[in-house]
């Protein structure tokens, strides 16, 4: 395979290899490569189902198998504006996944199999070398702060209240404990420190609502600056798999009357070093 990095302070893009066929040695390779830059891109790789979902399963075991990412009903049209578009609305902030869970998911393959003309880009940013950038002060404050993270909450920000009616599955507003977490997340298997902030994240304990919204908002806005971002460009048959641990992604705006297909598969989290 050959690897060639991104423009940016993590991620590379990953060619001459078929994940289709990788055998242990070169697979343990490329997992190397993943904890070294968080992104891997794969160009025209064009998996089936059941492709992905194996190739998924060989970084742990999964959150869920193999999920659409999409704006088209079941029958192929075009979404109005109903809850499943209100998720994909939300997925435009800077967001990490399942941080609203019991347990955060260690990563995702992401594949595309229909892609708008325009838009619909996917951005990734950098929370290890946001981290590392901070400035002493903020770092001092961010060793010893947590936050919550729910759905419910950074969805309302987008008017949408979920109910057993909706077209969406309901996956991850449930009534359970919210979780508290440290602003501040240590790699479980490269012990590098990233920031662990994003939509979800709110009700910094100590701080008032406004408080904590500024400052969370600060953060997100500083930590997605600079060389720590990069938005993929994608074309169908693409694949990437990403660190969730250390990333924060998001989705472009596009054109919703143009549709926009991906699937997710999502690498479950180790309880011991995920939980809050």
């Amino acid at each position: 395979m050959e690897i060639k990095r991104l423009n940016a302070s993590f991620g590379a893009s990953v060619t001459d290899i078929d994940l289709a066929g990788l055998d242990d040695p070169t697979f343990a390779e490329l997992y190397r490569h993943w904890l070294q830059y968080a992104l891997l891109i794969f160009p025209a790789q064009f998996l089936s189902r059941d492709t992905q979902v194996e190739f998924a399963q060989r970084f742990g075991a999964l959150e869920f198998e193999y999920a659409p990412i999409s704006n088209l009903t079941r029958a192929g049209n075009v979404r109005g504006e109903d809850d499943v578009v209100k998720i994909l609305k939300g997925n435009m902030e800077w967001h990490c996944d399942s941080t609203y869970m019991s347990v955060m998911a260690k990563g995702a393959v992401f594949s595309a199999h229909v892609v708008p003309s325009v838009g619909g880009q996917t951005g990734w940013a950098d929370m290890r070398a946001a981290y590392a950038e901070l400035d002493a002060d903020t770092r001092t404050q961010v060793d010893v702060l947590s936050a919550k993270h729910s759905l419910q909450h950074s969805q309302a920000k987008v008017g949408h209240s979920h109910s057993k009616q909706s077209q969406y599955s309901g996956y991850g507003f449930h009534d359970g404990e919210i979780p508290l977490r440290p602003l501040v997340k240590q790699h479980p298997e490269t012990g590098v420190k990233s920031l662990l902030i994003g939509r979800h994240a709110y009700g910094v304990p100590g701080m008032s609502e406004a408080d904590s919204e500024r400052f969370l908002g600060r953060l997100v806005a500083d930590a997605c600056g600079a060389n720590r971002t990069y938005f993929h460009q994608w074309s169908e048959g693409d694949v990437v798999v990403w660190d969730n641990r250390c990333l924060l992604h998001r989705v472009n705006d596009w054109d919703m009357k143009l549709p926009r297909v991906m699937y997710h598969s999502r690498i479950a989290g180790d309880p011991s070093s995920e939980s809050y």
